[in-house]
C-alpha cells in the first residue's frame, strides 16, 4: 500500500469521527415523506384547459361578491357576475366539494373571486381517522401512506387532490389575490395533489399552513401558474418525486425554508455529463423573497431555473445532499441562467432565540414579516450548494450579500444514509459557475458581495470565471471556454480543516429546541466567540509556549533560532488577525503561512546545530516548514491540482506530532560532558 493510500485512510479515520458528530447532531429535517418512486417520464407538461368550466366553487352572498368584482375590467366582471349566477344554482361552496366530484381526467373547476378557508375540512380527524398507525417524522406528523391519505384526506391537507388527472383548477379574478385559500394554520398543506398526473394550477393564492401551501407528489405533469403561496411553517410551493413539471409567473414569501422547492425532481441525467436531453423540471418567471430561502431542493436533479428573482431572503437558492430518504441523491444537473439574485441577507435567527418561534403558528406573526427558519443557512449568501454535481450556473446576476455569492461545500454520502465507502467524495464535482454577473445589477451598477466565492475545496471539476472577485480560496480553478474545461482542475477529497470545523459546528441547530450553535457566524458569533479564531488562538498559543520552552532549553544563545522563533509568533499573530475577518478574504492568511513556513526551517536547522544527536527531529521541523509554505502557495497563489488532501492536513497531522515531540526533547535531560581522565591529567 502506498503511503498516499496510508495516509488518505488515516485522514478518513479522523473525518469519520468528526462526520459522526455532525450526524448525531440533533437538526431540523428537511421533507419527509411516504417511500416513493420517480416517474417513469412517459407524461408530458400539460397544456391550459380552454373553453368553459365544467365545476364551480362560489360564496353565495351576491353583495359581498359584487363588490369584490366591482373594479375587475368589464369584460372580466360580465363573465365572473354569469358564472355567479351558475354557480348559486348548481356550484360547490367548498373547492373539496368539487374535487370530489371530477368523475373523469380533462375536467376544469374554476374558483370565483373569495376567502376559501374549506370549514368542513378544518377539524381535527375522529373516530378511525385519529387512531391511524403510521410512523412520526422528525417535525411530529404522520407519515402516512398513499391509502391512509385516500381514507382520511384531512388529517393533513385542506383540499386533497387524490389520484386525478388532467384537473385543472383556476381562479376566475383579475388576480392572484381575488381568490384564497386559507388553512388557517389548521392543517399540514393546503392543497395536495398525489398521484394527480397532469394538474394544473392556476391564478390563486393558498397561505397560512404548518408545512406547505402547494404541495403536488408523485405525479408526472403538472403546471403552477400564477400562483402565490405564503406564511407557511416550511415551504410554499413543494413539488416532491414529480416529472414534467413547470412553475411559471409565481410568488412566494413569508416561508421557514423555502418559497419554491422541486425536491427529488426526477432523475432523468444521472451519469450524464453536462449536455443533457431535457430537464424534468421549468421554473421562470417567479419571484420568491422574504423566506428563509427563496429557492432550494434536495435531490433537485434535472431543474431548469431561468429569468426568475430570488431575493431579500436569508439565502437566495440552494440545493443540496444532505438529508435521507430523498429519491435521486446525490443532487445533480440543476441550470441556473438569467436569474436576479441579490441581496439575500435577512437574518430570521433572532425570531427563534427570543422565543418567538416557540409559539403556535397563529400566534407567531408570519403575516407582520416573522419567518421561523427550519435548518441551519448562512445569512447573506446568493447561491449555496451543498453536496451537488454537474450543476450550470451561467449568466445569472449576483450581487449585493453580505456574506458570499457563491457558497460550495460537499457532504458525504452517510449523512444521506449511504454507508459504502466509495460513495463518501462522491459529491461537489464538476459544477460550473461561468458568465454571471457578480457584483453588478443588471443597470451595471456596481453593487459587491462581500465574497463572491466561499468554497471548502473539495471535489474535482469546478470551475469559476476569470473575472471572480474575492474568493475564499484566494486562488480557484478556471473555466474553459467550452463546458468541462478547467484550468488548474483540483481533486480534493476532503476541504479545508477550518472550513469542515465551522460546518460542523454551524450544523449543530435545532429551531424546535431553540439551539443556536455557539461559535458560529451564521447565528452572530463574534470575535472570539467564533470557532475560526478560538482554533487559531488555541493553535497559536499551543506553538508559542511549546516553541519558547523550547528556544529557551536548547537553542538560546541562537541567532538563527531567535530569528525564527521571532518570525513565528508573528506569523501566527497574523493567523489570529486573519481567522477575524474569514468574511472578507485577504491575503493575511497566505502571509501568516509563509512567515511560519520560514520560521519552522529556520527552527530546523538552528536544530541540526545544536541539536546533533536528534537529526530525526531536525528534518521534521524543517519538513513542517516547507509543508507551510507549500499551504501558503496552494492558497495564495494556485490551488496544487490533483492531490488528494490539501498541505494544510498534511501540515496539522505533521504539527500535532511535532508538538508532542518538542515536549520530549525539552524535558530530557542534557547529557553531561565526559569527565576528565584522572590518569590522562598526571600523565
Amino acid at each position: 500500500m502506498s503511503w498516499t493510500r496510508r495516509f488518505v485512510l488515516a485522514l478518513s479515520a479522523v473525518l469519520t469521527v468528526l462526520a459522526t458528530a455532525l450526524s448525531t447532531a440533533p437538526a431540523a429535517q428537511a421533507h419527509e415523506e411516504r417511500p416513493v418512486t420517480l416517474p417513469d417520464g412517459s407524461g408530458s407538461v400539460p397544456a391550459a384547459h380552454t373553453g368553459e368550466p365544467d365545476l364551480l366553487v362560489c360564496k353565495t352572498g351576491r353583495a359581498a361578491f359584487e363588490r369584490r368584482v366591482a373594479g375587475f375590467p368589464a369584460a372580466l366582471k360580465a363573465r365572473n357576475l354569469a358564472l355567479f349566477d351558475r354557480c348559486v344554482r348548481q356550484g360547490y361552496r367548498h373547492l373539496q366539494q368539487a374535487v370530489d366530484a371530477v368523475d373523469r381526467p380533462g375536467m376544469t373547476i374554476a374558483m370565483l373571486p373569495g376567502l376559501y378557508e374549506e370549514e368542513p375540512s378544518l377539524p381535527a380527524p375522529t373516530g378511525a381517522c385519529a387512531a391511524l398507525k403510521a410512523p412520526r417524522s422528525a417535525l411530529g406528523y404522520q407519515i402516512l401512506s398513499y391509502a391512509q391519505q385516500r381514507q382520511c384526506p384531512h388529517n393533513q391537507n385542506l383540499v386533497a387532490i387524490l389520484g386525478k388527472k388532467d384537473l385543472q383548477i383556476e381562479g376566475t379574478g383579475a388576480s392572484r389575490l381575488d381568490v384564497v385559500v386559507d388553512a388557517r394554520y389548521a392543517k399540514l398543506n393546503a392543497l395536495r395533489a398525489d398521484s394527480s398526473d397532469g394538474v394544473y394550477f392556476r391564478n390563486f393564492t393558498a397561505q397560512r399552513t404548518t408545512f406547505n401551501s402547494l404541495y403536488v407528489l408523485a405525479s408526472d405533469g403538472f403546471v403552477i401558474d400564477d400562483v402565490l403561496t405564503r406564511w407557511n411553517d416550511e415551504y410554499g410551493f413543494l413539488t416532491f418525486a414529480s416529472d414534467h413539471g413547470l412553475y411559471k409567473n409565481c410568488e412566494s414569501y413569508g416561508n421557514g425554508d423555502s418559497g419554491i422547492y422541486p425536491g427529488s425532481a426526477s432523475d432523468i441525467n444521472d451519469g450524464r455529463g453536462y449536455d443533457v436531453p431535457r430537464h424534468s423540471i421549468e421554473i421562470t418567471g417567479c419571484h420568491s423573497h422574504h423566506n428563509m430561502v427563496g429557492y432550494s431542493g434536495t435531490a433537485g436533479d434535472s431543474v431548469y431555473v431561468h429569468d426568475n428573482e430570488f431575493d431579500h431572503n436569508m439565502g437566495g437558492a440552494s440545493m443540496d445532499s444532505a438529508f435521507p430518504g430523498h429519491p435521486g441523491l446525490p443532487q445533480n444537473h440543476a441550470r441556473f441562467e438569467r436569474n436576479l439574485i441579490h441581496d439575500n441577507n435577512e437574518d430570521y435567527y433572532p425570531y427563534v432565540a427570543d422565543g418567538t418561534c416557540a409559539r403556535p403558528p397563529v400566534d407567531r406573526g408570519y403575516e407582520q414579516g416573522v419567518v421561523c427558519p427550519q435548518i441551519s443557512m448562512p445569512p447573506g449568501t446568493g447561491i449555496i450548494t451543498a453536496g451537488g454535481n454537474w450543476n450550470l450556473y451561467e449568466n445569472n446576476w449576483i450581487y449585493g450579500h453580505r456574506r458570499a455569492g457563491v457558497f460550495l461545500s460537499a457532504v458525504p454520502a452517510f449523512i444521506r444514509g449511504e454507508s459504502a465507502w466509495g460513495k463518501q467524495a462522491d459529491t461537489s464535482h464538476h459544477n460550473r459557475y461561468a458568465g454571471n454577473h457578480l457584483g453588478v445589477d443588471r443597470a451595471g451598477h456596481a453593487r459587491p458581495n462581500r465574497t463572491d466565492v466561499w468554497w471548502d475545496g473539495q471535489g474535482s471539476g469546478n470551475c469559476w470565471q476569470s473575472d471572480t472577485g474575492a474568493t475564499t480560496p484566494y486562488t480557484l480553478p478556471v473555466c474553459g471556454p467550452r463546458r468541462g474545461d478547467v484550468t488548474g482542475g483540483t481533486g480534493r477529497l476532503v476541504g479545508e480543516p477550518v472550513k469542515l470545523a465551522q460546518l460542523l459546528v454551524c450544523a449543530d441547530y435545532d429551531v424546535r429546541a431553540r439551539r443556536l450553535p455557539a461559535g458560529c457566524d451564521w447565528y452572530g458569533a463574534h470575535g472570539i466567540r467564533r470557532v475560526e479564531t478560538q482554533l487559531a488562538l488555541g493553535v497559536a498559543a499551543v506553538l508559542a509556549l511549546v516553541g519558547t520552552v523550547l528556544w529557551r532549553r536548547r537553542l538560546r544563545g541562537s541567532r538563527l533560532a531567535g530569528t525564527a522563533a521571532l518570525l513565528g509568533l508573528l506569523g501566527l499573530a497574523l493567523d489570529v488577525a486573519a481567522s477575524t475577518r474569514s468574511l472578507t478574504p485577504t491575503p493575511l492568511p497566505a502571509l501568516a503561512l509563509l512567515l511560519t513556513g520560514l520560521a519552522w526551517t529556520g527552527l530546523g536547522l538552528a536544530l541540526r546545530t545544536r541539536l546533533p544527536r536528534r537529526p530525526a527531529f531536525a528534518w521534521t521541523t524543517i519538513a513542517l516548514g516547507a509543508l507551510t509554505l507549500l499551504d501558503a502557495f496552494d492558497k495564495a497563489v494556485l490551488m496544487i491540482p490533483w492531490i488528494p488532501v490539501g498541505p494544510a492536513w498534511v501540515r496539522g497531522l505533521l504539527g500535532v506530532v511535532w508538538v508532542l515531540w518538542a515536549v520530549v526533547v525539552t524535558g530530557a535531560r542534557r547529557r553531561s560532558a565526559p569527565s576528565p581522565d584522572p590518569a590522562g591529567s598526571a600523565a
